[in-house]
């Protein structure tokens, strides 16, 4: 599968494409066990279902949508996310959405075929891997992907404290990689934290787009 190119605005600041953020979003909602997205506003909404977290909408852009959709909603913990910068996002929202840290939507167009040592991998659905490190007997890294339409979603890549700067994850991420290319996906999504971003891009992953988010908080 060739590896769609990122989409860019006049100013050169990357734009997703709304079909590889509809993919990376059927993918999260498999991996955290949520319902599988319908269109709202010219987005996606999730009925996540949490206390924190009771639904998400989610944007490819700064639009219309998502300013309507801030203007509509007045139930707390409902998250907006949306495919721009904070910056550009903060300017489409009504009062009273407070902003969060930011993510970036990520891409690896090749996945690698290299298994990693030391990584033990199951299947808990069609569809769903987890890979996992254990050490002295207890949990120190793990992560999942999701398989959609040949492309792999990976997701909760996480490490345990005691363990980071050790390259566990880099390994969970090489192993997942390789399960997925042999289950026939050749294109790689995930979300990233500032953190995160660094390391997914040491290992071949490139921004796709920023990944912003806002929430509209508990009431005083």
């Amino acid at each position: 599968m060739d590896a769609p190119a990122s989409p860019e605005t006049p100013r050169g600041t990357p734009a997703a494409d709304p079909r590889l953020l509809r993919i990376w979003l059927m993918g999260w909602c498999k991996a955290r066990g949520a319902p599988l997205p319908t269109a709202a506003y010219g987005g996606w909404h999730v009925a996540v279902g949490l206390p924190e977290q009771k639904a998400r909408l989610v944007f490819a852009s700064a639009s219309t949508g998502l300013s309507e959709a801030s203007e509509a909603i007045r139930e707390p913990h409902i998250f907006l996310k949306a495919c721009a910068t904070a910056e550009k996002m903060a300017r489409c929202l009504a009062p009273g959405w407070e902003m969060r840290p930011p993510g970036y939507l990520m891409e690896q167009p090749v996945l690698g075929s290299t298994w990693a040592e030391g990584v033990s991998l199951r299947q808990e659905e069609p569809g769903l891997l987890k890979a996992e490190i254990v050490r002295d007997g207890a949990l120190a890294a793990c992560g999942t992907v999701v398989l959609v339409d040949g492309f792999a979603i990976f997701d909760r890549i996480q490490t345990d404290e005691a363990h980071r700067r050790q390259g566990l994850g880099r390994r969970i991420m090489t192993h997942l990689g390789a399960a997925a290319h042999a289950a026939g996906a050749r294109h790689g999504l995930l979300v990233a934290t500032a953190e995160g971003r660094a390391l997914y891009e040491a290992i071949g992953w490139r921004l796709h787009s920023p990944y912003s988010t806002a929430v509209r908080p508990s009431k005083a």
